[in-house]
């Protein structure tokens, strides 16, 4: 009875520290440019791209000058596979010993996968792994994890995938909490990714610890205008706790149609360009986290193939160049 007393103060004190993280306080007063390097930026994930180890990246995002990390959760970054408690001690120290803010763990699910396979308890899998990156965040010495919701699937009705993804972050949320973790939802995967079924899904989810990584891309792609990007960040506001920014240019595609000596168009190829260079519109969109007195760090990450190639040199280039250009927020 005594445990279980201790066990219930202990999650209930977790989940006041929870709540009081810091969102959006209305005055632009309190923003603040706190600057943060993805480690997917140097990950070897996209074609050419150099790949750095975790130390590594660190001792770059020291040298460059950012303020914090976003640690991408997998390999060959921070795997659960590979972090035991020893080498959760010895990364967390070495963050310390460099100044840095360790500012999230990016963790990677997918809410609705399997969803036409009815035996598989996809939503609990998907939980419990949640659940431990929560314990590494701890851990490691964050208070947040940034999370997806599902992509959506043929042949299976809508609203069967999205209540997944509810239930699934629900039961995430909760195992979260054990460790005074918050789940940022990043607006990245097909279910709820417009700006007010987000809003909506995160009512009906109703935890204090599932809040929203908001960026700019999503609701770029959507085709909405900048007042409606700039609407759709007072939108979020009650749950804004991260962002991620990353810029990028268009590349038309057409398929040659011999029996009209034609072209078709497709669907443009994105590549990515130094923030500043692209067509993303992030003066509108962090002036607007300014005017809501948006708390959070801006992160950035070079996230698909770089315009100039994926060198060590033209990395750093790009994050240099993001570094100079937020400068005009301050």
């Amino acid at each position: 009875m005594i445990k279980r007393t201790f066990s219930l103060v202990l999650l209930l004190l977790n989940i006041l520290s929870i709540s009081a993280q810091k969102l959006p306080t209305g005055n632009p007063a309190d923003f603040k440019v706190k600057t943060c390097l993805h480690s997917v930026s140097y990950m070897g994930v996209w074609r050419g791209q150099a790949t750095l180890t975790v130390d590594e990246f660190l001792l770059k995002a020291k040298e460059l000058g950012f303020d914090g990390v976003m640690l991408a959760a997998k390999r060959p970054h921070v795997s659960l596979l590979d972090y035991d408690e020893a080498a959760r001690q010895k990364l967390r120290a070495r963050i310390k010993e460099l100044g840095l803010e360790l500012v999230c763990l990016a963790g990677y699910c997918d809410f609705t996968a399997g969803v036409d396979k009815a035996g598989i308890p996809n939503t609990e899998i998907q939980a419990v792994y949640i659940g431990e990156l929560a314990k590494l965040a701890k851990d490691l010495g964050t208070n947040m994890v940034r999370i997806y919701t599902g992509y959506e699937r043929p042949d299976v009705p809508y609203d069967k995938q999205y209540s997944l993804v509810v239930e699934g972050l629900q039961i995430a949320g909760k195992l979260a909490a054990r460790y005074g973790v918050t789940l940022a939802v990043q607006n990245h995967h097909d279910i709820a990714l417009h700006h007010d079924a987000m809003k909506w899904l995160l009512d009906e989810v109703n935890l204090p610890n599932v809040k929203a990584a908001f960026d700019c891309w999503s609701p770029t792609l959507e085709g909405l205008s900048a007042e409606e990007i700039k609407q759709a960040v007072y939108t979020m506001k009650p749950y804004i706790v991260h962002t991620t920014t990353a810029d990028y240019q268009e590349l038309p595609r057409y398929t040659y149609d011999l029996n009209h000596t034609n072209y078709i168009r497709k669907e443009s190829q994105m590549r990515a360009v130094p923030i500043g260079e692209g067509f993303l519109d992030y003066k509108n969109f962090i002036n607007t986290l300014k005017e809501i007195g948006y708390q959070g760090y801006i992160a950035y990450e070079m996230c698909e193939v770089l315009k100039g190639g994926g060198s060590i040199e033209n990395l750093d280039k790009s994050a240099k160049a993001f570094l100079e250009y937020v400068k005009q927020f301050k």
